[in-house]
């Protein structure tokens, strides 16, 4: 079974790229990307379209509702799944998306946590109806592991507490004596370079087709049916939709906002991209089409 990965920042053209690979390769695509596992998440998180979705098979979309948590630990899961899967039915897979952190933790691995039984269940349970005396406690216990979570983080203090019921180790103990292990292995990892300049054309001018698609319906119905409390609703394409419809902007600068953010994030994905893997090929999008259609 052949493996590969196709990482770049938003609308390099990834996904076209994938889906020709696909065809060619008998594969299967595995999408890493943070919004497209959402369903009714279409326009604001530019998925392939359901033609597209038909010529190759893809994993990882419209997985969730958009009220439902998402986490590394789930993606693991979920590759695992797919995984067995290409082999039952000889595939290969295509690894593609912008959210590269789900692809690094792959490469690099999770740490397993301890076995947690009822017991233990129930005890965090009745610690978590007070969130703040939990997040002081653990605190106290393990400031090294705390540092980075927020005091309103309940799923983050939830899996610091069961760690630490179940083992009676603090967290960084018992990843300390735990160490990851990769999950997969000599990946090969491609990554397509697009000069910053042509990029922010590209994302003005994708903005503009989301915004003539439906963008702010969409938006609309996502919040009467999920409200702006879920987590999915902080991402780029809605909150500066939200702002429009609060009356905070107008159109024009609502989709200069989007164009703006959207810049800023491709920014932040090429660095890590370039910094986060070991081994990765970098070249523009034909060299790389060139180099995995013709070889």
């Amino acid at each position: 079974m052949i493996q590969l990965a196709i990482i770049g920042p938003t609308a390099s053209g990834k996904s076209d790229l994938a889906i020709k690979v696909a065809k060619k390769t008998n594969a299967y695509i595995l999408s890493i990307d943070s919004l497209s596992i959402y369903k009714e998440i279409d326009i604001v998180s530019a998925k392939p379209s359901k033609e597209e979705l038909q010529e190759v098979k893809h994993f990882g979309i419209d997985v969730l509702c958009p009220n439902e948590y998402f986490s590394v630990d789930i993606f693991i899961q979920l590759y695992k799944e797919v995984m067995h899967k290409c082999q039952d039915d000889a595939k290969n897979l295509i690894i593609v998306g912008g959210t590269s952190f789900y692809l690094k933790m792959l490469v690099d691995g999770l740490s397993n946590i301890p076995k947690i039984d009822d017991a233990v269940k129930k005890r965090v349970e009745k610690k978590l109806l007070n969130l703040q005396e939990s997040y002081d406690f653990l605190c106290t216990q393990d400031g090294e592991y705390m540092k980075n979570i927020a005091p309103n983080d309940r799923y983050r203090i939830e899996k610091a507490l069961l760690i630490y019921e179940a083992s009676s180790l603090t967290p960084s103990e018992w990843f300390r004596q735990n160490p990851p292990k990769p999950v997969i292995e000599n990946l090969p990892i491609y990554n397509i370079d697009v000069e910053r300049d042509v990029l922010r054309e590209r994302i003005k001018k994708r903005t503009q087709k989301m915004f003539k698609s439906g963008l702010i319906d969409e938006v609309c119905r996502l919040e009467q049916r999920y409200t702006r409390l879920s987590h999915s609703m902080n991402s780029i394409g809605i909150v500066e939709v939200l702002e429009y419809l609060d009356g905070k902007v107008t159109k024009d600068e609502m989709c200069e906002n989007i164009s703006t953010h959207t810049a800023q994030l491709a920014k932040r994905q090429q660095t890590f991209n370039r910094t986060q893997f070991e081994s990765v090929i970098h070249a523009p999008l034909d060299t790389l089409e060139a180099m995995l259609l013709h070889n």
